[in-house]
């Protein structure tokens, strides 16, 4: 089960995320928090930690990692969108540990559709093929109320509702990209999580 999980500011797509990782016992490919851990450079993730099995993996992957995190830190400070080759070369790398079988969950990553094409790419290359791309919808109101309730230092409201208009200019594009591939599913991200949570894994299930 390989699975992208898109959706707005303020959607739930990190809750979801992190609920369908642990129902599936998959692993999470967070984007954010790997980018996080490279730019930070002090520490790896669990999934980057030393490989008995082969040693060498490890060392490469923390200096990629480490090369990453220099060259996307003045993006990050100013406040810009890390460029795409580098997300790309970021989730390169995620994907080839030995965590990674056959199943993952991928949340801040794509978000437009030069992205998901280029997510396509790589997953080709890489011998593997994304099973659904799962977009929570959600009205933009629900998006604002949502992210400003988070109370987080850049959740301001001229931020915020800049955020979601950019979000939905780049939605439709996005979905229908991944609905001329025929694995968009689209969840009605309003209701509670737990609500949420089940309608995604009934249309999982469904033939």
């Amino acid at each position: 089960m390989r699975l992208v999980i898109l959706g707005g500011s303020g959607s739930g797509k990190s809750t979801q995320a992190q609920r369908l990782c642990r129902y599936f016992d998959i692993p999470l490919i967070s984007t954010g928090e790997i980018l996080q851990e490279a730019i930070s450079g002090d520490q790896l993730l669990p999934e980057f930690q030393w490989s008995q099995a082969d040693p060498r993996i490890s060392l490469s992957v923390y200096a990629s990692l480490s090369e990453l995190g220099y060259h996307a830190q003045p993006y990050v400070k100013k406040g810009k969108l890390v460029p795409d080759e580098m997300i790309i070369e970021l989730i390169r790398i995620r994907l080839r540990q030995p965590d990674i079988k056959c199943d993952w969950v991928l949340e801040g990553y794509p978000r437009n559709a030069f992205q998901a094409q280029k997510l396509d790419f790589l997953l080709d290359n890489l011998g593997q093929k994304l099973d659904w791309a799962i977009y929570l919808q959600v009205s933009e109101a629900v998006m604002v109320s949502r992210s400003l309730g988070r109370s987080l230092p850049d959740d301001q409201p001229e931020i915020v509702q800049r955020r979601v208009e950019l979000f939905c200019d780049r939605t439709i594009p996005i979905l229908e990209y991944y609905d001329r591939r025929r694995c968009l599913l689209t969840i009605n991200g309003d209701q509670s999580p737990e609500i949420v949570q089940q309608n995604i894994l009934t249309l999982l299930s469904a033939p």
